[in-house]
């Protein structure tokens, strides 16, 4: 039996898909080390994507997707942030959040709110899976909760069976 071939839609999503990891990868460095958007950017772009590092490859990304998320997030989280928060319990502010998964949350309502382009189910299944990478309990169904409510609020369309 053979493979089947890969269309370059598969490819293209595949390498975006990498870009979002690697986005999210990138905020948390920013987050934890306090580096900028652009000393990140250009790391990132020279010395990881694509690249083997530490004995670990890195998956081929999108670098135009990569850059777009990263500094979306940058120059739009005074935005993004209350709405996160607005989706999250009282319980659960921001603050408590581990800095991965702020990332993610960042990187996912950034989608959301600017990339209508992108449909609300790929953006939450992509950010879902992501948080599976790092996490093995309630995160990944925290992000698509917070997602989800975020999608509804800001394109007024959920992943969700009730989604109207």
């Amino acid at each position: 039996m053979t493979e089947p071939a890969q269309t370059g839609a598969v490819r293209h999503a595949n390498k975006r898909g990498a870009a979002r990891l690697a986005a999210v990868q990138a905020l948390y460095q920013m987050d934890v080390a306090g580096s900028g958007v652009f000393e990140i950017t250009a790391e990132y772009e020279a010395f990881r994507l694509g690249k083997e590092v530490d004995g670990a490859l890195y998956r081929e990304a999108d670098a135009q997707w990569f850059r777009a998320i990263l500094t979306g997030v940058v120059d739009n989280q005074k935005t993004i942030d209350p709405v996160i928060r607005q989706a999250l319990t009282d319980d659960w502010p921001l603050s408590r959040l581990d800095s991965t998964l702020r990332a993610i949350l960042r990187a996912g309502v950034y989608e959301l709110m600017k990339r209508d382009d992108v449909p609300v189910a790929v953006i939450v299944s992509e950010y879902v899976d992501i948080a599976k990478a790092f996490y093995e309990e309630d995160e990944p169904k925290l992000v698509n909760a917070v997602l989800d409510r975020v999608s509804r609020r800001v394109r007024g369309e959920g992943r969700g069976k009730d989604a109207s």
